[in-house]
């Protein structure tokens, strides 16, 4: 895969492989069900996303990474997927079978799934769904990596941590853009302290989650892999084909992302530091990702806080409220507070 594919051409390329892969019939079936050590059973909740068939291709293909730790998807639960969405209910039964090609069993219900897995992996694209879905797995003391968005809510996010916290199971949420090449230098002072970052991506809206919530969620991750905590105020402003939110952090330092409806679906970065500016936006793919999730599942340490993963989604919720505002600033804390109210009032 060359790095400068965009995001759209990668998914596309990645889920076509992973059809062709299964394809091959009794080899694929053969490999998937094969003893799989204690501990490395992974099963999926929601298959209504080409990140199912990515992924199972490479726990369960045949040139299986040494990085994968010998984990493999052994069960699935596809749900009934979102009716109102086509994202999902569209594209539900192709992935289906093709996860089912790769020799991954289906089964009938998250209780089901629970008994034949270890680790757990919730895919449903919708993030209304995601509450309801992490309550059993947390429940049963079963790591578990949550797709983007963590959910549609500030609230609901906070009280899959809380229960998380409460049950004692670690949990985490990333997009793989997080791992944009060049990220991790910077992080490490390839340009000094950065002092800001403008960040940009495909912001495709999804009527039944906050506007940044269903794509945007990628830029703005990558700028809070840049920036770090500490945003206070955002400020959005909605133009012909796009939105500007601009945050300013707690130390004065200004990080924007730009959310595009229109080209390629390019994500990146232009990041601002002491030393000079570095361009981030050849894309990851999504190994670097696959990597993080199989050390947390191994080791319970999760490489993104729920503190970040809140404050991302405020950060969000901000943008909303500001674009409702005429573009006022609006502060996190806020968000915060009010969403916090929200929790209080969700049983878990």
């Amino acid at each position: 895969m060359q790095n400068h594919l965009n995001r759209r051409d990668f998914v596309k390329t990645a889920t076509m492989g992973s059809i062709g892969f299964g394809l091959l019939g009794n080899a694929t079936s053969s490999f998937a069900n094969s003893t799989v050590a204690p501990g490395k059973r992974v099963g999926i909740i929601g298959l209504d996303t080409s990140h199912v068939t990515a992924v199972t291709n490479s726990l369960n293909g045949p040139n299986v990474s040494a990085n994968w730790g010998g984990y493999k998807v052994v069960a699935a639960y596809p749900t009934k997927g979102s009716a109102d969405m086509k994202e999902s209910i569209g594209r539900l039964a192709g992935f289906t079978d093709a996860v089912k090609a790769l020799g991954v069993e289906i089964v009938d219900s998250i209780e089901d799934l629970l008994k034949k897995v270890d680790v757990v992996l919730l895919e449903s694209v919708d993030g209304r769904r995601h509450l309801a879905e992490a309550l059993p797995v947390l429940k049963a003391g079963k790591r578990m990596f949550i797709d983007k968005p963590v959910a549609a809510s500030l609230a609901d996010a906070m009280v899959i941590f809380a229960a998380a916290k409460k049950y004692n199971v670690p949990v985490f949420s990333a997009s793989s853009l997080r791992y944009i090449p060049g990220a991790k230098e910077i992080a490490e002072g390839k340009i000094g302290a950065v002092h800001g970052a403008d960040s940009y991506g495909h912001c495709f809206i999804e009527p039944h989650h906050p506007d940044l919530f269903y794509y945007g969620i990628h830029g703005v991750e990558i700028l809070y892999t840049i920036m770090g905590t500490g945003c206070k105020s955002v400020a959005r402003t909605h133009l012909n084909n796009s939105d500007m939110a601009v945050g300013t952090w707690k130390d004065d330092r200004i990080g924007t992302f730009r959310g595009t409806r229109f080209g390629t679906g390019k994500m990146g970065a232009t990041v601002f530091g002491e030393k000079g500016i570095e361009v981030l936006d050849k894309s990851p793919g999504y190994d670097p990702l696959w990597v993080k999730i199989i050390e947390f599942f191994d080791t319970g340490v999760v490489p993104v806080t729920a503190e970040e993963t809140l404050e991302t989604l405020a950060f969000m919720e901000a943008a909303d409220e500001s674009r409702l505002k005429g573009g006022m600033a609006v502060d996190l804390e806020t968000v915060m507070e009010r969403a916090r109210k929200k929790a209080k009032n969700i049983r878990y």
